[in-house]
């Protein structure tokens, strides 16, 4: 069973595609090895295991797996990442999706608030139509973890961009204070690191509907991974980076100058921090000179800071300044 290397070493832009796939270098599982042969048990068993549930029209978190692999005696997984990553190698070697395994994450999607309507298939096979805005509460519309076309299909796009938000934090403050509807604009809370239906949410409208995307994180190593995955793709889903990866993505922020420009209030950068930042250097998704620029810069200044932190200048700061100037420098809108 041979797979693609899984790292930054081995990924590589697709210019047809436009988004970061992996390279040519590859390992190999044999039954020669003692490991290799219990990695194919373990592959046969999970096949056996996709084929029946989708016989049976059933589906299974990936946690719930984890614990069916405890009745199959040698072929049972150490550890839920080791049956996580199986699943991931199974998409890679039939190039489908983890959907159509009917394996789906432990955690649900993102919050949707904006003027969109969404035509979603119900648990009893019916149809429904929700407006994300008069449908829906202040959490919004819950993305479910299948959002491929047999399952939820985009009746009525009404924004003028979507900004992909990671706390939830603010996210409620957008919708407190009505930014969807004063700048006609699409609201996704993120959860910190995206799950796949959340990125693939977004590529869809982006594809679909030409609808640009913004990304609005914490300024962080870790932040700046999540634009990467909504942006570039991630590195361990590099083999179906076409399906949840939106190239045309800007960062919005908040970026190491920002903490500068807007004196915003900051804690030290750990040494975890500081070597996650000397690592995205060598990261071939951070090689444009914007990156370089503000990677190199958070390092010298040894500081990081956080979305909330622009509440040092009140509720408001972030809805009535900061988002109408950053987007004005992007293009996306006339400052109100």
């Amino acid at each position: 069973m041979q797979l693609p290397t899984r790292s930054k070493s081995n990924i590589l832009f697709d210019e047809r595609l436009n988004v970061w796939k992996y390279g040519k270098n590859r390992i190999q599982r044999s039954a020669k090895s003692l490991d290799g042969a219990y990695m194919l048990l373990r592959t046969m068993y999970m096949v056996d295991f996709i084929k029946e549930m989708i016989k049976i029209k059933k589906s299974s978190t990936l946690r719930e797996m984890y614990y069916i692999s405890e009745g199959w005696d040698l072929g049972k997984f150490h550890s839920q990442n080791e049956s996580n990553l199986l699943a991931e190698d199974l998409e890679v070697v039939t190039s489908l999706l983890r959907e159509d395994f009917k394996l789906r994450p432990e955690e649900d999607g993102a919050r949707v608030i904006g003027n969109i309507s969404i035509e979603e298939i119900t648990r009893n096979n019916r149809k429904q139509t929700i407006h994300c805005q008069d449908d829906v509460g202040d959490s919004g519309y819950s993305i479910p973890y299948n959002v491929e076309p047999e399952k939820i299909a985009f009746k009525d796009v009404d924004v003028d961009f979507i900004i992909a938000i990671e706390t939830g934090g603010m996210f409620d403050r957008l919708v407190e204070n009505h930014f969807d509807e004063d700048y006609n604009a699409l609201l996704v809370h993120l959860k910190g690191q995206p799950a796949r239906s959340t990125r693939r949410f977004i590529q869809r409208l982006n594809s679909e509907y030409k609808v640009p995307v913004v990304v609005f994180t914490d300024c962080d190593p870790w932040s700046f991974r999540i634009f990467a995955s909504v942006a570039y793709g991630a590195i361990k889903t590099a083999h179906i980076s076409e399906y949840l990866a939106t190239p045309s993505s800007s960062y919005l922020g908040v970026t190491p100058s920002d903490i500068e420009n807007y004196d915003l209030p900051t804690d030290d950068l750990t040494k975890e921090d500081i070597k996650s930042l000397k690592s995205e250097l060598s990261d071939p998704r951070f090689q444009d000179t914007f990156w370089k620029h503000e990677i190199k810069l958070q390092i010298k200044n040894g500081k990081k800071s956080e979305q909330q932190a622009l509440a040092k200048y009140g509720l408001d700061y972030v809805t009535d300044t900061y988002l109408p100037e950053k987007l004005g420098q992007l293009g996306m809108i006339s400052k109100k």
